[in-house]
Parts: structure tokens; C-alpha cells; sequence
């Protein structure tokens, strides 16, 4: 009985020492199948992308911008300042050529409850920020169909006297 007790013990720690850790292989592949990719391929970036900073001194960092005309444009406007929206607040409109900017200007400065874009002036609008307070930024896309210059403004009260630029599409 001891000699009995003592060879299920060998064997059955044997049995142990040999199926920990095996790998079990997975027979449901055929060796011409690879798995599936797990990480997605990065996005190809295309058109040409613009950052512009605005700060509590009412100045944009950049007053002249080229882009070549027919590809998208994705441009994100940064309030690298400290100062409130209500305060300090800044957009970034882009005008049609030919648009009188003090007449485009001064009537968005009253259109609070639209971002500084009057409604009755928005056929003159080829594009647009939100208006953000200081740490905020926003993004938007377009595309210049036409070469020509573009004037862009701030619309916030007052602003468009120092924070104006040119877009020029070639």
C-alpha cells in the first residue's frame, strides 16, 4: 500500500510539473492565415494646416496667410491669452473678396447671440471660428476654390482695428 500511495504520488506530481505552462496550440488556422492587424494605420494628414494665436493684446500672430487654391485648409485658431470670453473674446472670420470690412465689422459686433457674425452678413462668410476666451482654441476646415485675396478679421467689439490679416490664395 505505501509502495502504491508513493507511485500516485510521483506520478501525479509528474503530471503537475508537465502541464504547467504548456502552450496549447490553436488548430483552427492553416499556416497560410496570419492574424489581424490590432493597430489602425495613422491618418494621412492633407491640405495644408494653419495655427493662428490671439492674446489679450488684441493682436492674431500672423497677418498674412498663403494657401494653394482647391485644397483644404484646416485652420485652428488658439486664444493664447488669459482673459475672459465676455471680456477678451476672440474669433477668426474669413471674408469674401470684395467685402467692405468696417460695414461687415461693425454690424457683427452687435451680433452677441451669434458669435460676432451678423445673420444678414453671413453670404459674405467663407469661414468662421467659434468666439473663445483665453486657453480655448478652435478648429475648422474649408477649401479656397478661387485665387484672390481674402481679407479675415476678429469680429468682437472693437477688435477688427488691430486683429485683421490677409488670406491670399495662389
Amino acid at each position: 500500500m505505501k509502495k502504491l500511495n508513493l507511485a500516485l504520488a510521483v506520478l501525479a506530481t509528474s503530471t503537475m510539473l508537465f502541464s504547467c505552462g504548456e502552450k496549447k496550440v490553436d488548430t483552427t488556422t492553416t499556416p497560410t492565415e496570419t492574424p489581424a492587424e490590432t493597430t489602425a494605420a495613422p491618418e494621412e494628414v492633407t491640405g495644408v494646416q494653419i495655427t493662428l494665436n490671439a492674446d489679450d493684446q488684441m493682436k492674431f500672430d500672423q497677418t498674412e496667410i498663403r494657401v494653394p487654391v482647391g485644397e483644404k485648409v484646416t485652420l485652428t485658431l488658439k486664444h493664447t491669452g488669459k482673459m475672459d470670453k465676455a471680456i477678451m473674446g476672440h474669433n477668426w472670420v474669413l471674408l469674401k473678396p470684395g467685402t467692405d470690412m468696417t460695414a461687415f465689422a461693425t454690424e457683427a459686433a452687435q451680433a452677441t447671440e451669434t458669435d460676432y457674425i451678423h445673420p444678414s452678413g453671413l453670404e459674405n462668410v467663407v469661414a468662421h471660428t467659434k468666439t473663445l476666451g483665453g486657453g480655448q482654441s478652435d478648429t475648422i476646415e474649408f477649401t479656397i476654390t478661387e485665387a484672390g485675396t481674402y481679407d479675415f478679421l476678429c469680429t468682437f467689439p472693437a477688435h477688427f482695428a488691430l486683429m485683421q490679416g490677409k488670406l491670399i490664395a495662389e
